[in-house]
């Protein structure tokens, strides 16, 4: 099965898109889906689908994180934003491994 979550995040989309471009085009290994959408209140959403949790880790380790860091001019803020795993129940797609 995968693993999959969503997590609300208090920034606007300008400095999601320098998160993206630290991030560079390669994609990272474990991603299967990655969708940021603007929440009523303004701030962003990103709904996450990995093929595992242990893909998910090191992704944040080795890429995610280093990238946020660099967007944030090395002062990123000390605490997480909450991370809502989702039980999933069904998955299906062209996205998933066969």
């Amino acid at each position: 099965m995968v693993y999959a979550f969503v997590q609300d995040v208090p920034i606007g989309e300008e400095l999601y898109r320098r998160i993206v471009e630290e991030l560079g085009p390669e994609p990272m290994e474990g991603s299967l889906l990655h969708l940021c959408v603007r929440r009523p209140d303004g701030g962003l959403r990103y709904i996450d689908v990995w093929t595992d949790e242990q893909a998910c880790a090191r992704a944040f380790d080795e890429r995610i994180h280093p990238a946020v860091d660099r967007a944030f001019g090395g002062s990123r803020p000390g605490a997480e934003p909450t991370v809502d795993r989702l039980e999933v129940i069904d998955a299906s797609g062209a996205l998933l491994p066969l």
